[in-house]
């Protein structure tokens, strides 16, 4: 069975938008993952499909209404009751990328983009559904941020990329930053590539990338560099080791 992706947004006309093209375009026409917009607006009940409201208690922008999105949300689970919910929200968990390969490993995820000033949370309180966030930035929309989430999934269905171990030697896949990249000429702008990767010495060159990417998770992510030092510590027995770093 196929990768399927629901998402419940108010312009579908963005999917599968930068997802029809390349490696993720390719493994859409070849049914490796199929892409199902559903329109919120056609849930609505009034003449104007009115999706949103002021919100409670004054201030600007509007609200999506807990009617209308719990209407969606029920049509996408009568289609795909196995499928997890996912809201695109600044306010919900960071993503991990153990958890875009857990979604990957799973047949597929529906996303609920929102707009405006968001979701009235009551929706949250009323459905099962997983508020995750792309970063600490405001976007117009959930649509962007579902692009990048659903790239991330189908990029590790199976097929998808030409090398398995393209997936594995990327950052975050071990808790590092990736180590740094080369390839030729050997000289650019008086720049060479260093030695090292040119020795043919694979143990050196091995040796070499996994200090790059600790020195480099260490000067640019020092939460990641925390957090790898905390499992790298950890023993068998749950225990932590003295931190000799």
């Amino acid at each position: 069975m196929s990768f399927a992706a629901q998402i419940l947004t108010l312009y579908p006309e963005m999917f599968p938008g930068p997802l029809g093209v390349s490696l993720a375009g390719r493994a859409l026409a070849e049914g490796k993952w199929s892409c199902d917009p559903i329109q919120m607006r056609g849930f609505a009940i009034d003449k104007h499909r009115t999706v949103d409201d002021t919100p409670a208690g004054g201030g600007a922008g509007m609200v999506l209404k807990p009617d209308i999105l719990a209407c969606g949300i029920d049509h996408a689970l009568a289609q795909r009751p196995d499928l997890p919910i996912l809201a695109m929200t600044p306010r919900g968990k960071p993503i991990t990328q153990a958890r875009i390969r857990a979604l990957a490993d799973g047949p597929g995820v529906t996303l609920l983009c929102g707009r405006f000033e968001g979701f009235d949370e009551r929706i949250f309180e009323a459905r099962p559904i997983e508020q995750v966030s792309m970063g600490d930035i405001i976007l117009s929309g959930g649509e962007m941020g579902a692009l990048m989430l659903l790239d991330a999934c189908i990029r590790l269905l199976p097929g998808v990329m030409g090398a398995a171990s393209s997936g594995v030697e990327e950052s975050f896949e071990t808790g590092l930053l990736e180590y740094p990249h080369y390839t030729r000429p050997v000289e650019w702008e008086g720049r060479r590539i260093p030695e090292v990767l040119r020795s043919g010495d694979h143990a050196k060159i091995a040796a070499w990338r996994k200090q790059q990417a600790e020195a480099d998770t260490r000067l640019r992510r020092p939460d990641l560099w925390e957090r790898h030092i905390g499992v790298r510590d950890q023993s068998p027995s749950g225990a932590q080791r003295e931190n000799k770093d």
